[in-house]
């Protein structure tokens, strides 16, 4: 067929790219929804098993320490068997990690929820480290920023539903506050919440996977051509060769260690007393009232809060949808220091002023996380002169800064309160600014032979 980056392809060969983009954006919407039950998750097992909050925040660390010891031998394993047999393997991956949560929850066995997670993120990076360059590279090459973005609103859509759903079947009755006891009835509640939940994504899993496999021949079609395959020995060595490939591989660690940190802490922080734990303030906005609903008691609930947390990751699907438009126009760099900057501007509110208005800026903080991630990812693919899956092997590799970040925040949480652990995103966002600079100031390398093409 011809070159699927070829703007002179024949109409078959673009209807052929467009399905595979369409199905492999499908996984977006599934690692979304999957990954962002981690917030309501977090609150629940502290619950549950009377955790401290660094102790629940390991729920966090076992899902995003596997990003760390996953992605090189997936960026390996891509090479040798392709993309779209990886992306199959992956799923059947966490079909069988859903199994073991379902075996978790009917147990009460916290380690057993560790080891579930762990599975589940070692498939999702298999999928992550096969789709976020495929995303890019199903189209012209200065469409990629376009296209990833799209992606990802997807994948923000997955982020908003799944906080909402979990919060009513994990956090029903739960409560967290210095001297609440959970009865055995309402952690029985929480558990069977948890039961119900792996027990449909294991569904949904298993109805992707088929959809997937029904569309493998379009995938494989419009998958770029492979490059020789290497051993990790060699993709790390690779790796190591490009400056941008390791500013990248810090950038994706702070962006990730930042984002996941605030939202496993968000619905325990509006839950807190001197923020929304004594407030009715939140059940005034129309929309956010509505999702959080009222349980007519005085205050915001650990559930009612960890409802609100849809608006956080609903924040970064407005701002990806918006942020593909912008990326159309304008500079893709300068949005990001401009992003970047208003972050950390916003955690610098919620740590220095507190109080119920900084529950309403902490949820906003989604708004601008919104374009990071895909933005870090195609400027350093743009810059990186090591090979494209080495690159996206250590970005996802990389992803294991939501592993390490919330041990830190929940460190801080329980050491000096939850404003105060905002000062150490507000210091990652600071960080990601100074990458943005970095990256406006050094060309792609198509440059070299290529015509700048604005997006």
């Amino acid at each position: 067929m011809a070159d699927s980056n070829d703007a002179g392809g024949t109409a078959g060969d673009r209807a052929t790219v467009r399905a595979a983009f369409v199905a492999v954006t499908t996984l977006f919407f599934a690692w979304g929804f999957i990954t962002s039950l981690i917030d309501p998750l977090v609150a629940s097992v502290k619950g549950i098993f009377t955790l401290s909050n660094l102790q629940a925040q390991l729920s966090a660390f076992a899902f995003f320490i596997a990003y760390g010891l996953v992605s090189l031998p997936a960026a390996s394993l891509i090479s040798r068997v392709r993309p779209v047999r990886a992306i199959l393997l992956a799923l059947a991956m966490m079909v069988v990690a859903c199994l073991v949560m379902l075996g978790a929850a009917n147990l009460a066995v916290y380690p057993l929820v560790l080891l579930g997670l762990f599975v589940l993120a070692s498939g999702i990076t298999i999928l992550q480290v096969a789709a976020n360059p495929l995303a890019a590279a199903l189209g012209p090459p200065e469409g990629s920023h376009f296209r990833l973005t799209l992606s990802q609103t997807f994948n923000s859509l997955g982020t908003f539903i799944g906080p909402f759903l979990g919060a009513v079947l994990f956090l029903e009755g739960v409560e967290v506050k210095q001297g609440a006891v959970l009865t055995d009835a309402v952690r029985a509640t929480a558990l069977g919440g948890i039961d119900r939940a792996y027990f449909w994504i294991c569904g949904l899993l298993l109805a992707l996977l088929a959809f997937l496999w029904s569309n493998r021949a379009r995938i494989a079609a419009a998958t770029p051509p492979a490059a020789e395959s290497m051993s990790v020995r060699a993709l790390i060595g690779d790796a190591l060769s490009s400056k941008w490939t390791l500013l990248g591989g810090a950038a994706i660690f702070l962006y990730v260690g930042a984002e996941v940190a605030i939202g496993t802490q968000m619905a325990l922080f509006l839950n807190s007393d001197p923020v929304w734990g004594q407030s009715e303030a939140p059940f005034a906005v129309p929309l956010l009232g509505h999702v959080m609903g009222g349980d007519g008691t005085m205050g915001v609930s650990l559930q009612e809060a960890g409802k609100a947390v849809a608006f956080y990751w609903g924040g970064a699907m407005v701002g990806r949808a918006v942020g593909t438009l912008l990326l159309a126009r304008f500079n893709a760099a300068r949005l990001m220091v401009l992003f970047t900057a208003i972050a950390a501007a916003m955690c610098l509110y919620v740590f220095s002023v507190g109080g119920v208005s900084a529950g309403f800026v902490a949820l906003a903080i989604g708004l601008f996380n919104s374009i990071m991630f895909p933005l870090i990812f195609t400027l350093t693919l743009e810059r990186a002169t090591a090979r494209e899956e080495t690159t996206a092997g250590l970005l996802c590799t990389a992803i294991t800064g939501g592993a390490f970040m919330p041990l830190l925040v929940g460190a801080v949480a329980d050491t000096a309160g939850y404003a105060t652990a905002f000062a150490v995103p507000a210091l990652c966002y600071a960080l990601l600014c100074g990458f943005a600079f970095l990256a406006m100031g050094t060309r792609p390398c198509h440059e070299a032979v290529e015509p700048r093409v604005a997006h």
